[in-house]
């Protein structure tokens, strides 16, 4: 097992009040935030199936997962046990469990929009 630590600040600078850019193809992308507070990213996992997923992560504060596009499936642990759980448009789900993702129609097809705090440390360890 290992963890990160995420300091302040957090995100990139952004100019206030226009259309902020995502690159596609990429898992995980800090889009802006707000210090000391939380921060906001899109999650496009590359892998397409659970078997895939080797490893979970488990902050330690809950992180919000919002479904923007295409299908994405979060892998979770609770009580010792792995779960797959379908994210479903406009039915946020707030994360507390080991978790990972993948989307099943191909790399990085499905996009979540996710919230979490400015500064945390993960835990990551095997699936």
């Amino acid at each position: 097992m290992r963890t990160v630590e995420v300091t302040r600040p957090s995100f990139p600078d952004v100019a206030m009040n226009s259309v902020l850019d995502i690159a596609a193809g990429q898992r995980w992308q800090v889009v802006c935030g707000d210090e000391g507070h939380w921060r906001a990213g899109v999650y496009s996992p590359g892998e397409t199936s659970a078997t895939e997923v080797i490893e979970l992560e488990q902050h330690d504060c809950p992180e919000l997962f919002l479904l923007l596009s295409g299908r994405l499936t979060l892998v979770l642990r609770e009580g010792g046990e792995i779960r797959e759980l379908p994210l479903e448009p406009m039915r946020p789900v707030f994360v507390t469990a080991p978790h990972c993702g993948f989307c099943p129609d191909g790399p990085h097809t499905g996009t979540a929009f996710v919230v979490e705090r400015d500064a945390f440390k993960t835990e990551y360890g095997q699936a």
